[in-house]
């Protein structure tokens, strides 16, 4: 596609073009002089940490925010965009990580909130239909908002954005509920939407990803442009590098002990669905030993909410014997009697259910400390008590705080998680569960949260791991199940199995279940 000359210059004229992007909120610079561009035909990487100013940029871009200082540029010409409606007008479409969506309405009504006026419900949900089977993020247009999983929302924000048919589509961290199979589909689709003349600008944590899709990237640390470079032949090591500005130590996985004690089990539980959309658990059995960490993968809307909360004691079976701890029945027991007989919860949505975002950390420190020792005082809450337990567990988990003992709504979505990861960990528990452990957070925090509960297990705990990140699993897993229509497949070690095989699983593909060694009841390290 031939391309107008830029009159600032000999290169090829951008898109879109941002210069001197200054953005503060009262003493906080978000963003520091960002200059940006982005040409026809190029898929471009916005990096950064969470908290680096790419939220803020891509807000201004998307006219949510307006700069205090700086200029927009639009195919060349100066423009001001005063809201989303006029950056739709423009071209520029946005998907955003975190959603938009009104709970009590159908997918094909919110998002037909999102389009010009005159289309039926009947026509448009026609049209979402063919587009999530194109992209492979299939959707019931009918479904409502509130029975949906949160990766399933996540897919009707894609869907609601690709009907715009915009010239510059920002994709935030779009592949986080998708196969590794529905992942290449969707790139080849963005591939063909660029050498169509259009733009993508892509913003994600996978840093493989990065490389594979993108062209160019542009890396923000602390509001600060500190460069854009091409991806192609670098390494995850030096983007990384360049978005934290440190060395970046890799995760590896641990050894686990073979024949270890048993500490986590399961045996044939059940749950019917609580209502049309829910998804039913079938026979789910799982043993999870001393210095484990036992991966759970799987498409969102597979069961993982229900299955969580069977583990969690959130929802009880009211069959005996079916969830052990160290050999102790706790299957109607709820989740307070859990955590006192030594387990740890991190659930997958930390604002709202790991953590209340109108508490202070100190606050939110108390909810799951089921002792009150060093928080009582002539039976009083011991406030200084309080604040130095959660002043700790920062500490220990490179929590960044903006001030002392500041509300959770203020932390960055990366450190409230290392604060609830920290919280949870800090008391050692024997086992964890957890739900999506470094979903939406930067590489330095994905880095250290793995790392934490590799540490965890290596004190002979267990971790029972639910992730929808492959990369994860891989990375710090030492057996794989995955998850799919409520239905376990049998566990097979890590080391005997590779991405492929598993994403073909998580599509649903039961003839490749024989790839999978042993089964659930086989530890880590021992012979199937």
């Amino acid at each position: 596609m031939s391309q107008k000359s830029n009159a600032r210059g000999s290169h090829p004229q951008p898109l879109f073009e941002a210069v001197g992007i200054t953005k503060q909120f009262g003493d906080f610079t978000a963003n520091d002089d960002v200059s940006f561009r982005i040409y026809p035909e190029e898929i471009h990487a916005l990096l950064g940490e969470n908290g680096a100013g790419k939220s803020t940029f891509v807000k201004i871009a998307y006219g949510l925010l307006q700069p205090d200082k700086g200029s927009l540029f639009w195919n060349g010409e100066l423009v001001s965009i005063r809201g989303p409606k006029q950056a739709r007008q423009l071209g520029i479409g946005m998907v955003f990580q975190h959603f938009s969506l009104f709970d009590a309405l159908t997918v094909a009504e919110n998002i037909q909130l999102a389009m010009p006026a005159g289309e039926s419900i009947t026509s448009l949900s026609s049209r979402i239909s063919s587009i999530s089977r194109d992209y492979g993020i299939e959707v019931d247009p009918a479904a409502r908002i509130y029975n949906l999983s949160v990766g399933q929302q996540q897919r009707v924000e894609i869907i609601r954005c690709l009907l715009q048919e915009p010239k510059l589509l920002i994709m935030d961290e779009p592949t986080s509920v998708l196969t590794p199979q529905e992942t290449e589909q969707l790139f080849s689709v963005l591939r063909r939407f660029a050498e169509n003349g259009l733009a993508v600008l892509f913003i994600s944590h996978k840093l493989d990803e990065i490389r594979a899709l993108t062209s160019r990237a542009t890396v923000l640390r602390r509001g600060k442009n500190v460069g854009s470079v091409t991806t192609k032949g670098r390494s995850n090591r030096e983007l990384a590098e360049m978005m934290i500005g440190a060395k970046v130590k890799d995760v590896a996985r641990q050894q686990a002990p073979a024949d270890a004690k048993v500490l986590f089990e399961v045996k044939g539980l059940n749950r019917a669905k609580a209502n049309a959309f829910a998804v039913a658990l079938r026979n789910i059995s799982i043993t999870a030993h001393a210095g484990e960490i036992f991966g759970i993968a799987g498409i969102a809307g597979n069961g993982q909410d229900e299955l969580m909360a069977a583990l969690t004691g959130e929802w009880r079976t009211e069959k005996p014997g079916v969830i052990k701890l160290d050999g102790t029945d706790i299957s109607i027991s709820g989740p307070a009697e859990r955590r006192v007989a030594g387990m740890g919860f991190i659930p997958e949505e930390r604002n709202g259910h790991a953590a209340v975002p109108s508490m202070s950390l100190a606050d939110n420190a108390l909810l799951t400390n089921h002792s009150l020792a060093g928080v009582v005082r002539g039976g009083v809450l011991d406030l200084v008590g309080m604040r130095a337990k959660a002043a700790a567990i920062a500490a220990n988990f490179d929590v960044r705080l903006p001030e002392p003992n500041p509300l959770a709504s203020s932390l960055s979505g990366g450190n409230l998680q290392k604060f609830v990861v920290g919280r949870e960990i800090i008391k050692v528990p024997r086992v964890l569960i957890v739900s999506q452990p470094t979903w939406g957070v930067d590489v330095g925090a994905a880095v250290f949260i793995r790392k934490a509960m590799q540490e965890l297990a290596a004190k002979g705990s267990a971790v029972v791991m639910i992730s929808q990140d492959l990369e994860e699993i891989f990375a710090i897993a030492h057996r794989i199940v995955v998850l799919h229509n409520g239905v376990l497949s049998p566990a097979g070690s890590a080391t005997d199995l590779t991405a492929e095989k598993v994403g073909l699983l998580m599509g649903g593909d039961t003839a490749h279940t024989s790839d999978l060694a042993g089964g659930s009841d086989v530890a880590p390290g021992a012979s199937a």
